[in-house]
């Protein structure tokens, strides 16, 4: 097995980068508070941005060569080539004064899941989105505060999901045929596995074992969901581990978004982070196929 190395890639520095997502050769990431949208070459560290004027919480691609992003007034079709945008569903409208949308990723059957974050921290006040292929969108978990990472298992016939108040990786019975959820049960309880930070953003690998990014906690760990068991723990050299996902040509990178803590002034914090030689690959991205 090769060295385990960590580094990070291309020059930009995100105030608070998330949701990255590996597609068409390129690693796709959002800057929340900097309302932008990333597009980078890992090898040439060659980045593409785009300020789409609003906070971003994630972005997925589309069948049609267009993405999807979610943020402060919903969910949104945006052209990268014309930077054109085409609202699709705002839910929470009427709470754009404390929500936004956060975390999403689309499903094998080409969905888009994508829930809410209350900003002033209001427990219960959050939902999780499902749109549609048809453009219809659906209220799926409500009640939560801080919709977070979301992936399916490589059959479809479980989803995993984080609202990371709660500090939990919840796991839900899948039809990927209707997208209908049930038997919600907790996979994972990472406070009671001694974790004082929050997981965030997740993604799952070939061999279906989650690799959470702990917010406020610096590393990424992998778990296997049918056990709970801590499997293995990446330390990184910046508090504030936001997201992750798989890529490169063999899905064997592992992609680290990263924010700027508010009190601690750390060298690298907001760079996008990368971790070769862990020995496992990733699964790909789906697109919206609406």
């Amino acid at each position: 097995m090769a060295a385990l190395t960590i580094q990070t890639i291309g020059t930009r520095t995100s105030k608070w980068g998330e949701g990255p997502l590996w597609w068409n050769d390129r690693l796709f990431y959002v800057d929340i508070e900097n309302h932008t949208l990333i597009r980078l070459d890992p090898e040439t560290g060659t980045e593409e941005t785009w300020n789409v004027g609003e906070r971003i919480g994630t972005v997925v691609p589309c069948q049609n060569g267009t993405v999807l992003y979610a943020g402060d007034s919903g969910i949104v079709a945006f052209d990268l080539n014309t930077a054109a945008k085409q609202g699709l569903a705002d839910p929470e409208s009427d709470k754009r004064a404390t929500n936004r949308f956060n975390d999403g990723k689309c499903d094998p059957a080409g969905r888009f899941w994508v829930g809410s974050i209350s900003l002033i921290k209001k427990i219960g006040t959050a939902n999780l989105y499902m749109l549609d292929q048809d453009g219809t969108l659906h209220l799926k978990v409500d009640e939560v505060t801080n919709s977070n990472g979301i992936c399916w298992n490589s059959d479809a016939t479980q989803m995993y999901y984080i609202d990371t108040m709660t500090k939990q990786i919840r796991r839900y019975d899948y039809n990927n045929h209707s997208g209908v959820i049930s038997n919600a049960s907790i996979a994972i309880d990472t406070a009671e596995q001694g974790y004082a930070s929050s997981p965030d953003g997740m993604t799952i690998d070939a061999d279906d074992n989650l690799w959470v990014a702990f917010c406020h906690g610096g590393c990424v760990t992998c778990f296997d969901p049918i056990t709970g068991k801590e499997l293995r723990k990446v330390e990184l050299p910046c508090l504030e581990t936001t997201a992750c996902a798989f890529g490169g040509p063999n899905l064997d990178r592992l992609f680290v978004t990263t924010g700027i803590h508010s009190k601690l002034e750390e060298t690298d914090a907001g760079k996008v982070f990368v971790i070769d030689g862990l020995g496992v690959q990733g699964v790909p991205a789906f697109a919206y196929k609406g």
